[in-house]
C-alpha cells in the first residue's frame, strides 16, 4: 500500500471522523515545527506526513480510493472503476482521481478555524518563515495545549485542563527535620468507557524530605475528578508547618527562647534541651547574658535539602526575668559585688 496513513495517525481502519480529529490535533501540536526548534527538520517531515494523512482520511472520497487502491490509486496510477469521482486535475480521463497534496500549514489553519491565533492574514501562505510569535508555543507542558480554548465559534477545541486543586499538608517540625512518609486517602470520580462517572478511593504516598520548607509543593498529575471533554486537574499538596512548643524555624535555622533569672544571666547558665531527633544537649553559657544576647550553636538547625549532610544553626535567645523589687540589703549587696 505504500504510505500507511492509518499508522501515521495511530488510528484503526475503522476510525471515525472524531477519532481522526483527536489524533490529528494531538500529533499536529506535538510535531508542529514551531514547537520543535531543536529538531525542526524532523518535525517538518512528520508534520507534513500527519497533515497529508489527515487530509486523505478525513475526506470520504479520498479515503474510499485509498482504502481500495492505496497511495497509487490516489496518484492516478490505478484507475478506479466508474464511480462518479471528480477528476482532481492533471489529466488522465474523467474517471481518474488525482490527489494533489495540500500545504500542511493550510490544513492546520483550516482545522483550527482560519487564523488560529487571531492574527490578520494568519501568516500561513506556505512559506516556512516565522508564522507564529516565539511565545505561541512557549509555556505549554506535556498534556497542555494552546488549543485548549476555541479560537472561533466554528473550531472544535481540544479538551481544556481543569485548574489545579491545592490542599495544605500540615507537618510537624519533627517530620520536616527527620523526613517522613505520609499516606493520603483521596476520593475522586473516574469515567468508564461509556463516559459514566463513578467514585473511587485511592491512597497517595508522599515522601517528605528532611529540610522541606513551608510552601513546598508536591504534584500528582491528573488525579482530580474525570469529566467529559476536560482533562482532570492536577492534585497539589502544599507543605504547611505546625507550630512547635520549643522551636521556631527561620529559614534553615532553629530558634528557641530560654527563660532565665537575672542571677542566672549574671552568674552563668547551662541550657538543657532535646533536639528534634531526640538527642539531649547541654550547652553551657559562660558569658554574661545581657538583653539581646544570642548563643549560636553551629550545625544544630534544620537539614539543608539541596546540600546533603549540612544543617543550619541553632540560635538560643534569652528572656531574662528581672525582679520586681529588691530589699535594701539586696541592693547593697549588688552594689558591693558589681562595684557600683
Amino acid at each position: 500500500m505504500g504510505i500507511d496513513y492509518y499508522n501515521i495517525l495511530s488510528v484503526s481502519k475503522n476510525a471515525t471522523d472524531e477519532d481522526l480529529k483527536k489524533a490529528y490535533r494531538k500529533l499536529a501540536m506535538k510535531w508542529h515545527p514551531d514547537k520543535n526548534p531543536n529538531n525542526k527538520k524532523e518535525a517538518e517531515a512528520k508534520f507534513k506526513q500527519i497533515s497529508e494523512a489527515y487530509d486523505v482520511l478525513s475526506d470520504p472520497q479520498k479515503r474510499a480510493i485509498y482504502d481500495q487502491y492505496g497511495e497509487e490509486g490516489l496518484k492516478g496510477q490505478v484507475p478506479p472503476p466508474t464511480s462518479g469521482f471528480v477528476n482532481g486535475g492533471g489529466g488522465g480521463g474523467p474517471n481518474v482521481f488525482r490527489f494533489n497534496p495540500r500545504s500542511a500549514d493550510d490544513i492546520f489553519a483550516e482545522f483550527f478555524g482560519g487564523s488560529p491565533f487571531g492574527m490578520p492574514g494568519g501568516g500561513f501562505g506556505g512559506s516556512r518563515g516565522s508564522r507564529f510569535p516565539d511565545s505561541i508555543f512557549g509555556g505549554f507542558g506535556p498534556g497542555e495545549s494552546v488549543f485548549g480554548t476555541s479560537f472561533n465559534e466554528g473550531a472544535q477545541a481540544a479538551p481544556r485542563k481543569a485548574p489545579p486543586v491545592e490542599n495544605k499538608l500540615p507537618c510537624t517540625l519533627e517530620e520536616l527535620y527527620n523526613g517522613s512518609t505520609r499516606k493520603m486517602k483521596i476520593s475522586r470520580n473516574i469515567a468508564d468507557a461509556s463516559g459514566k462517572t463513578l467514585p473511587v478511593e485511592e491512597i497517595l504516598t508522599i515522601e517528605v524530605k528532611p529540610g522541606w520548607k513551608k510552601g513546598t509543593k508536591i504534584t500528582f498529575p491528573e488525579k482530580g475528578n474525570e469529566q467529559p471533554n476536560v482533562l482532570p486537574a492536577d492534585l497539589v499538596f502544599v507543605i504547611d508547618e505546625k507550630p512547635h512548643d520549643v522551636y521556631k524555624r527561620d529559614g534553615n535555622d532553629l530558634i528557641m527562647t530560654q527563660k532565665i533569672t537575672l542571677a542566672e544571666a549574671l552568674a552563668g547558665y547551662t541550657v538543657n534541651l532535646v533536639t528534634l531527633d531526640g538527642r539531649n544537649l547541654s550547652i553551657p553559657i559562660t558569658d554574661v547574658i545581657s538583653p539581646g544576647y544570642e548563643k549560636v550553636v553551629p550545625r544544630e538547625g534544620m537539614p539543608i535539602t539541596k546540600d546533603h549532610g549540612k544543617r543550619g544553626n541553632l540560635r538560643i535567645k534569652f528572656d531574662i526575668k528581672f525582679p520586681s523589687r529588691l530589699t535594701s540589703e539586696q541592693k547593697a549587696g549588688i552594689k558591693r559585688i558589681v562595684g557600683g
